[in-house]
């Protein structure tokens, strides 16, 4: 077989992976829909009543073609209206939304710098660029600007996240006042911070009550809080207006699929008219996590810590024997393995309190 040793190799290092179907009966802390919107059959019903008005409901080309939908327009809007942003583009997904940002942006003797535990999505796109590409120490503000301070360049692209998809930390707001000081390009990936942070629950930029300015890029998915499949880019127009004409993943790709889109929108309209109980809601589960395991979390990504030499995968099947699923977090993704538990809305508060107290006493 072509790749056998390499599977081999992989299998040896206990990083093999595989596709699984788990049951429905499993109290599901692991998936990233943290408000529960992917079992909410009522946003479904909405979702196919709003595409069946439509003669089509397929893209059937690129959205530069022909396959720019109403609703995709409507979602836009939407979207705009809503954070303040001048202009947005629905993507069929965050890693092609996150692709086509960080291969666009940065041209011959630009600067882009990223936060080293910035998604795969950034790093591999950051590997076709003819920028120089850096990386700063997670979070870190002062490194981030020293960068800046000692490397020539005409513009300067950061790329951040508003939650970071692993440790659950919270952006550094400073991040922001250094990109606008030195007039840098700022992409901020709210993938896991929209719907789960800020006033109106609308992710960083709420949180730290920022106006977006020209030099502010947001990209949000659809397949976290909004339990869908999807993404979108807000910017101003004329950024906007470059990677349309720039972006490879949103020329040559098929336009994003409407029923994902408009299911996406569904659930932001009722995030938006059911803000308190959510937040309410989130802030209980904080909460539970906080007293019961002694982690702080700003979202809804608990990173929880394995003992040197434990195997992430044993301990999930334990769980799961308990009837609980969680995330088993293996290297190369993270440094060393963890358990990632979302404490998702879908679940109740005394389903969390419960696996909490499995893990304490397991004492992994």
């Amino acid at each position: 077989m072509l790749y056998q040793n390499e599977l081999q190799a992989i299998t040896k290092a206990n990083r093999y992976r595989s596709r699984k179907q788990y049951s429905d009966d499993l109290a599901d802390f692991s998936s990233n829909d943290y408000l529960g919107f992917a079992q909410n059959h009522t946003l479904f019903e909405h979702a196919v009543a709003q595409v069946s008005l439509y003669k089509t409901h397929a893209p059937k080309a690129s959205i530069l073609v022909n396959g720019y939908h109403p609703i995709h327009e409507e979602f836009e809007d939407f979207l705009i209206k809503h954070n303040g942003f001048e202009a947005a583009l629905a993507c069929g997904s965050g890693f092609l939304a996150n692709f086509s940002l960080i291969e666009a942006l940065p041209r011959k003797r630009d600067l882009l710098i990223l936060d080293e535990e910035y998604h795969a999505s950034g790093m591999v796109a950051s590997k076709t660029v003819d920028a120089e590409v850096l990386l700063f120490n997670h979070n870190d503000a002062n490194h981030l600007e020293s960068l800046i301070n000692t490397h020539h360049h005409n513009r300067i692209i950061i790329a951040v996240e508003g939650i970071y998809s692993m440790s659950g930390d919270l952006l550094n707001r400073d991040i922001f006042e250094i990109a606008d000081r030195y007039n840098a390009i700022l992409i901020v990936d709210e993938a896991h911070s929209v719907g789960v942070v800020g006033e109106n629950l609308r992710g960083v930029f709420d949180l730290f009550n920022i106006t977006p300015k020209a030099n502010h890029i947001k990209m949000g998915t659809l397949g976290k809080a909004l339990g869908s499949y999807g993404a979108y880019i807000l910017c101003s127009e004329h950024i906007a207006d470059f990677l349309q004409n720039r972006a490879k993943a949103i020329i040559y790709t098929t336009a994003p699929s409407i029923f994902d889109i408009a299911l996406g929108y569904q659930g932001l309209v009722y995030l938006l008219k059911n803000r308190a109980k959510l937040k309410a809601d989130i802030v209980a589960r904080q909460r539970v996590v906080q007293e019961q395991l002694g982690i702080t979390i700003e979202g809804l990504i608990c990173s929880y810590p394995l003992s040197e030499g434990a195997n992430a995968l044993s301990v999930q099947q334990r769980l799961i024997e308990e009837g609980f699923l969680v995330g088993a977090i293996r290297p190369p993704t993270v440094p060393k393995p963890i358990l990632r538990i979302i404490p998702r809305l879908g679940e109740n508060v005394e389903q969390l309190s419960t696996l909490c107290q499995l893990i304490q006493k397991g004492a992994f």
